[in-house]
């Protein structure tokens, strides 16, 4: 009797543990699908995010306004100025450190000067007009030398006679005195070059620059009134 009783316990308490065996095994199952399933889902959206391309941006470049030095009617002509002066050492010198200085950089200017870029062979007058035409600026280096030098007044003729009036002439006036200076250009503005050359150099080459940029502008605004008649 008394062993039939503790039979009957034992699979009472048996009975009464075993759901709580069973909820455990079902938690810790439900727990591990829904890791799983988690752990699944941020591997195909990590995975999904990487094989997607990034979108793409282009990056313009701003459009850059045209240099008068890369303007085309400046390439109408070979130089952009003719330097002339005496054959004297000290003028020589003085004209090739004006030279030296517009064309490098940067400046980058194209000059003419008669000792260095004159034609061997060639006739000196025909010389001398064909680099007056052919240059945008002449600049006249007036020292006492050059008063003295048939040649420079004959080019300073050359270049007043292409046109007077047209600010293509730049005199530059160095250890002169203004009673010196002569009577066809008493009309126009020099530049001295006796105190600060430096100065002076800069000077010529916002002139040189200056013409340019109106040059180039004259051209452009005669393009537009001709596309304009056309219309």
């Amino acid at each position: 009797m008394h062993g039939w009783f503790q039979k009957l316990l034992k699979s009472r308490v048996s009975l009464s543990t075993q759901p709580e065996k069973e909820d455990k095994e079902t938690s810790v199952s439900t727990s591990s699908v829904f890791t799983s399933s988690f752990c699944s889902s941020l591997s195909s959206s990590s995975s999904s995010s990487s094989s997607s391309p990034l979108p793409q941006t282009t990056l313009s470049k701003p459009k850059q306004p045209q240099s008068a030095l890369s303007s085309p009617e400046r390439w109408n002509k070979k130089y952009d100025l003719l330097v002339c002066h005496s054959d004297a050492d000290s003028d020589i010198e003085e004209a090739k450190r004006l030279a030296s200085f517009l064309e490098s950089s940067p400046h980058r200017l194209r000059c003419f000067l008669w000792y260095r870029d004159v034609c061997p062979g060639g006739a000196v007058p025909s010389e001398i007009s064909a680099a007056v035409e052919d240059s945008h600026l002449q600049a006249l280096l007036i020292t006492p030398n050059f008063l003295k030098d048939d040649w420079c007044m004959y080019m300073m003729l050359q270049a007043l006679a292409e046109g007077p009036m047209s600010n293509r002439l730049i005199p530059l006036v160095k250890n002169l005195q203004h009673s010196q200076y002569p009577q066809e250009l008493r009309f126009y503005f020099y530049i001295n070059l006796s105190s600060n050359t430096d100065h002076g150099y800069s000077q010529i080459h916002k002139t040189v620059l200056q013409y340019l940029k109106d040059l180039a502008k004259k051209a452009k605004t005669k393009d537009g009134s001709n596309s304009l008649e056309v219309l």
